[in-house]
């Protein structure tokens, strides 16, 4: 299973939809992602009925994040996904986001390290890598406290409100 003693990693459910749609749709995330455009609930639910597709053919992995409430209890706190799985190279882009109620919880190192363990052992990938705006402070530091490395910067990379901002490179080679 993808969990720990504190989160569970689950596959996206139809129940979920609202709770996708809140947050793919919440444009102040935008800025974080590659997203430009909001999502119906009928492209979601369509997205949601195909991902029992594996990664190696889709070349994406879309997880629910849970935090244990009690022993049998869970609450759903955020999503995680692994995409750009390169088969050849053995590497895949990692993203993962905490609702903003639930941030600074631990609850996003929990469910790296969980996924890391996960994408090293089970799907053998070499590495994991990621892409942070350099004004996401929070997400540089839990990428560098599991070990991610700043190999790379891309200079005016990103356009927000009104101006370019630097993105870091980061990777965790196995």
């Amino acid at each position: 299973m993808l969990e720990n003693e504190f989160i569970k990693l689950r596959a996206v459910e139809l129940n979920d939809i609202d709770l996708l749609y809140e947050w793919e749709n919440n444009t102040e995330l935008w800025k974080v992602s590659t997203t430009l455009a909001p999502f119906s609930k009928y492209i979601l639910k369509k997205y949601i009925e195909n991902s029992h597709f594996d990664i190696y053919q889709t070349k994406e992995l879309k997880l629910m994040i849970d935090v244990k409430i009690s022993e049998n209890k869970f609450k759903t706190v955020g999503i995680l996904d692994i995409f750009d799985f390169d088969l050849f190279n053995r590497r895949a882009e990692i993203g993962i986001m905490i609702q903003k109620t639930e941030q600074n919880k631990k609850y996003a190192t929990e469910a790296l390290k969980v996924i890391i363990d996960y994408s090293f052992n089970y799907l053998q990938i070499h590495q994991l890598y990621c892409n942070i705006s350099e004004d996401n402070q929070n997400s540089l530091k839990l990428f560098k406290n599991l070990n991610f490395e700043i190999t790379g910067e891309k200079k005016d990379w990103k356009f927000v409100r009104n101006k370019y901002i630097k993105v870091y490179f980061l990777q965790l080679i196995q």
